[in-house]
């Protein structure tokens, strides 16, 4: 079974809420690094953990929200190993994952819907990392 990382700000929190009943119904077991509420927290408290849980291979991916979920994808991605594409339709969703083997996604609570959120996250996780020439990108982004 595939396990998901999700960490959250208050923005981001009813869709991360609808997102693990979601995820859980597809058969991911899903590790939530919270926030439990829509009271006011810094999101790097909660997006970092789910970063470093991916990272350290404790979670096979992860998903981020908040407001926008820029600040979100940023926090993440100081994270060495993780790639965060920030994903406010489908085709970016797909793409993230075809093109730079995303790891981890952001989604913003203000920007989408929850029937959207899912469907991006839907997208990104049955897309396939295409490689080849992506490869030499990604490896250019890693240092290697």
């Amino acid at each position: 079974m595939k396990k998901i990382a999700l960490g959250s700000d208050h923005a981001g929190y009813k869709m991360k809420e609808a997102i693990k009943i979601h995820l859980s119904s597809r058969g991911y077991e899903v590790v939530d690094f919270g926030t439990d509420s829509e009271e006011a927290v810094d999101y790097p408290d909660y997006c970092r953990p789910a970063a470093e849980c991916v990272a350290k291979g404790e979670a096979d991916y992860g998903i981020v929200f908040g407001g926008s979920g820029n600040g979100e994808a940023m926090v993440t991605n100081k994270v060495k190993g993780i790639r965060c594409g920030l994903c406010w339709n489908i085709e970016s969703a797909r793409l993230t994952k075809e093109h730079n083997n995303a790891n981890m996604i952001s989604l913003g609570g203000r920007m989408v819907s929850v029937e959207e959120g899912v469907k991006i996250v839907d997208a990104w996780l049955d897309a396939e990392f295409q490689g080849g020439r992506h490869q030499a990108r990604i490896d250019k982004i890693e240092g290697k």
